[in-house]
């Protein structure tokens, strides 16, 4: 039975979807006007682990991530430069221009990194007119108001709005108020933007359209939307009025998960999620992840680095979503060898005879499968699911089973391990001549158990410009 950490109630819960078998699940895309670096990557990566576990688990999934490509201002709350012209101001193209670019560098990205495709990926601007029918129903139900500036979600109207974040209101206002105040006649500080006019710190705005609403300062309501009210709108498009699941990172649950809940469950009348599920962040080197300090890796410099985007996949499957990840180039490192030693075992148990499997066997077969489930099903731990499959790696079932076993658990995985045939050493009749004579040595050493000198021998040809990796089937040796 399924069982989810629900960030609404903080507490482990039953999943029971809003219809049976069936699953609508919205994923917070991301902003596309800069490259994603391997934070957001592993955001992604635990929302395609959620939909390859509830399909794994008989569930039909309809899976919506959008990509915000208008109105997410340099702050989430409202504040700032839009993002899509910072990136315009960069690189000297148009808004459309970037858009296209950095979602084509992302779709690259995730499926280097195997992750399946989502069923909708819908543009913000693409909802526009939808969003403008949200808004004008807000304000008709006075749940909003418009200033010369801005058209305004009045959170006073609100009575549940912490109910998310949990956070008191009075220091909400507090810390807000110390922002830039940017519109005078705002109720509140803590009120926030459903639609920007194209006037004031935005007049020179490159993304805007018409809209009913009145400020003196434009004509026909010129402006755009709101970060806050996109995810609320193409949710609803695709979805309907309430979602079984919404995941996002932590750094969405003080503001803008929380303003989603207010402007949607005010504008439809009912619940808008049953179950919020946030992913924790990663971290580099136990230090917050920015491209100003350099630690901001994007995927294309993982692998200029020489590593397989599916190592870094393997990485992000050692923590919970939940948790927080720690990364380094040594645990990559791990990863990368820990990979490398599972394919090898599932190409030799590809090319082992089948035999029949006895009743022991098969007892054992449905245990680890058992088990693997009864992990997936404990709030998606995925590392107790990797560690299952380690377990039945070493167990002393007939290989035939353990690959079908594998097989079967790399749906949820997504390591792509049935591609893989045995990896033996492909270019060592490409290495010199004085490097097959060293690793020749080495491996008489090592057969004499003479480990200091075999690990001087290591030492040489690696100041050669080689890398050795002893693995279960033999040395790998590689330029």
């Amino acid at each position: 039975m399924l069982q989810l950490y629900n960030t609404l109630t903080r507490r482990k819960e039953i999943f029971t979807p809003i219809e049976k078998g069936k699953v609508r699940f919205y994923h917070c895309g991301p902003t596309v006007y800069w490259i994603q670096h391997i934070g957001n990557l592993r955001a992604m990566t635990m929302g395609d682990l959620l939909v390859r576990t509830l399909r794994y688990l008989g569930y039909e999934v309809t899976h919506v991530r959008n990509y915000t490509d208008v109105g997410h201002m340099t702050s989430d709350a409202d504040t700032g430069e839009d993002k899509m012209e910072k990136g315009v101001k960069r690189e000297g193209l148009r808004p459309k221009e970037i858009a296209d670019k950095y979602i084509a560098q992302f779709e690259n990205d995730t499926k280097a990194l195997n992750l399946l495709d989502p069923t909708y990926k819908p543009r913000a601007t693409e909802y526009v007119d939808q969003m403008i029918q949200m808004v004008k129903k807000l304000l008709d139900k006075r749940f909003a108001y418009t200033t010369d500036l801005a058209v305004y979600f009045d959170v006073s109207k609100f009575p549940h709005y912490t109910q998310l974040n949990r956070q008191d209101m009075e220091k909400m206002k507090t810390g807000a108020g110390k922002a830039d105040v940017t519109d005078g006649k705002k109720k509140s500080p803590v009120d926030f933007a459903l639609w920007f006019f194209k006037a004031g710190t935005h007049k020179n705005a490159l993304q805007t359209w018409p809209s009913p609403f009145f400020s003196p300062l434009v004509t026909n309501g010129q402006g755009f939307p709101g970060w806050h009210i996109e995810c609320s709108v193409m949710s609803k498009a695709l979805l309907g009025n309430t979602l079984d699941i919404h995941l996002g990172g932590v750094e969405h649950i003080p503001v803008h998960n929380t303003n989603e809940i207010a402007q949607s469950e005010s504008a439809n009348g009912i619940k808008f999620v049953n179950y919020w599920l946030h992913n924790g962040h990663l971290l580099v080197d136990e230090g917050k992840m920015a491209k100003s300090e350099g630690t901001g890796y994007s995927l294309q410099e993982i692998i200029d680095k020489g590593y397989d985007p599916l190592v870094l996949r393997y990485f992000f499957l050692t923590a919970q979503y939940r948790s927080q990840q720690n990364f380094t180039w040594d645990a990559l490192d791990g990863a990368k060898k820990a990979l490398h030693d599972l394919r090898g075992m599932v190409a030799s148990w590809r090319e082992s005879d089948r035999t029949q499997l006895t009743a022991e066997n098969l007892k054992k077969v449905d245990v680890f499968r058992k088990r693997f489930v009864e992990s997936l099903e404990n709030d998606l731990n995925i590392p107790g699911a990797l560690s299952i499959v380690w377990e039945m790696a070493k167990s002393n079932i007939p290989s035939p089973d353990k690959y079908d076993l594998i097989m079967d658990f790399d749906e949820v995985l997504g390591l792509d391990l049935a591609k893989y045939e045995t990896e033996d050493n492909e270019h060592e009749t490409e290495l010199p001549e004085d490097i097959q004579q060293l690793i020749a040595k080495r491996n008489l050493l090592r057969q004499e158990k003479n480990f200091q000198e075999a690990d001087s021998v290591r030492k040489e040809i690696e100041e050669k410009g080689y890398t050795l990796e002893d693995t279960s089937r033999g040395t790998v040796v590689k330029k």
